[in-house]
């Protein structure tokens, strides 16, 4: 598409100065989205090959939250949908590299809010869990049918294409190599 619209700039549309505007917006907008793909894709490879670089520190996991809903809350308003904290007061820290771990909560709450549908409900939790703490994403959105579950942690993987949106189908594939680097789980669970 950057090619047909540099191309029909080329052959006249720069003459007509609202369609070069236009032609412009969506260009930087396609270069945006495969600047997007090829850092998920160099991130991805840096976490499966173990050459990511994690710096574990004690962290706050309502802090993790807190910062990740904070950074969403406007897309949650704009989509019409309720966004909230359920986190206990006395939550022990955990070692984690709390940049990596937030991008993780981000993309989390991120898919919940595109795939629920204005006045839904999302929910981000943390719970004290024998010698771990629990990071969770509920929301009331439409769900992922049995046979898609054990599949959306793959790269490239969207479960329901009409429903897909625009990302690069690498954002949970992230998730779930952060989280193991971290030592922990993820996975999905819908109705």
């Amino acid at each position: 598409s950057i090619k047909a619209m540099t191309e029909t700039l080329q052959e006249g549309a720069m003459d007509d100065p609202a369609a070069a505007r236009d032609f412009l917006a969506r260009i930087e907008q396609e270069v945006d989205g495969l600047h997007r793909l090829v850092e998920e894709l160099l991130e991805l490879s840096r976490l499966e090959s173990d050459r990511a670089n994690v710096v574990l520190a004690p962290t706050d996991p309502a802090q993790l939250i807190a910062g990740a809903v904070h950074r969403l809350a406007a897309m949650a308003d704009r989509a019409k949908v309720s966004l909230t904290i359920d986190v206990p007061p006395d939550l022990p820290p955990v070692m984690a590299d709390a940049e990596r771990m937030g991008h993780v909560l981000v993309n989390l709450i991120h898919n919940a809010i595109k795939f629920t549908p204005p006045g839904g409900r999302i929910v981000a939790r943390a719970a004290a869990e024998a010698e771990q703490v629990r990071l969770s994403v509920a929301d009331s959105g439409v769900g992922i049918a049995p046979e898609a579950l054990p599949r959306i942690f793959e790269r490239f993987y969207k479960g329901d294409q009409a429903r897909a949106g625009g990302g690069t189908g690498l954002g949970l594939a992230i998730a779930k190599h952060t989280v193991q680097l971290h030592g922990g789980s993820i996975w999905a669970e819908s109705d």
